[in-house]
């Protein structure tokens, strides 16, 4: 009978107890004519792998890779990027987010980003896939100077695509913020259950499983570059693309997260060489 009230609980009972708190401080300075790495800080499983500069030294590419490969309820990643005064970086995944069963916990996903003057930021990280009976919560407060360049999109896939998985239960939450030199210029909030009429609705996702949106602010777009988005059309998708005075906003939804990522991607192409003046160049991860 001791032997029995002293045995170690089941791994799954060990992971079920454990929480991952991961954060991720990342700092990007220039020096001349490049820009680089400066600042690197990590506590629990989220970090960076070696920065690169596949395209010059003026934009430093990295990618954020959380090692347990998933997220589980009550996980919670923090990832903070400050990009400092003429500085540039590009910030991707190399794989796909999963978001596991919440085990009545919600998991979240913090984003803190704090551009100054006359740097740019592209956050471009691959789809995040909400396992059914997942609940998630995505924050974002970005802070740009007067004339800093964001460029950002996120993708929600709902459900395993390739295991035929539906979402059949759960919940999704967006809370958002841009602010340029203080004031507010973007704010977007959602919530959703798996249950909700949303996903069914005309004027939601309309039996759609993937959604996305792609943010640029870089100030007024060119007519002929918006005009260019607009002429993209994608089979069995419903797109926007809309401009606002500081905000350029690309929505996606439909049945496909690759279609999602290869629409953003074609976009990304025509609209680089205005908010950077430079082509895009596919971060090297992206072909593994």
């Amino acid at each position: 009978m001791d032997d029995l009230k002293h045995t170690p609980p089941s791994l799954a009972q060990t992971i079920a107890t454990k929480h991952w708190q991961a954060r991720l401080e990342l700092g990007f300075a220039k020096r001349e004519a490049r820009s680089y790495l400066a600042h690197r800080l990590h506590k629990g499983p989220l970090v960076v792998q070696k920065s690169l500069h596949p395209e010059g030294e003026a934009i430093c590419h990295a990618v954020i890779v959380h090692p347990p490969g998933g997220v589980a309820g009550g996980d919670a990643l923090h990832l903070q990027v400050h990009v400092g005064e003429g500085a540039n970086a590009l910030l991707t995944t190399p794989g796909a987010g999963k978001w596991y069963k919440a085990n009545g916990t919600m998991a979240t996903q913090t984003l803190h980003f704090q551009l100054a003057s006359g740097s740019g930021l592209e956050w471009l990280p691959q789809e995040n896939i909400l396992f059914d009976a997942a609940e998630v919560g995505f924050h974002a407060e970005i802070d740009l100077a007067g004339d800093a360049t964001l460029a950002a999109w996120d993708i929600v896939c709902l459900g395993r695509q390739a295991q035929q998985e539906s979402w059949q239960t759960g919940a999704y939450q967006l809370n958002q913020r841009i602010r340029r030199a203080g004031r507010l210029i973007w704010n977007e909030r959602a919530c959703m259950h798996a249950n909700d009429f949303l996903k069914s609705s005309p004027v939601g996702l309309a039996g759609s499983v993937v959604f996305g949106t792609f943010l640029v602010c870089a100030g007024a777009v060119p007519a002929e570059v918006l005009q260019a988005c607009r002429e993209i059309t994608l089979p069995d998708a419903n797109t926007g693309v809309t401009a606002l005075p500081e905000v350029l906003c690309i929505r996606y939804v439909g049945q496909a997260s690759q279609q999602a990522r290869q629409y953003f991607e074609q976009c990304w192409q025509l609209l680089r060489p205005w908010y950077y003046q430079k082509d895009a160049v596919r971060p090297r991860i992206w072909n593994t």
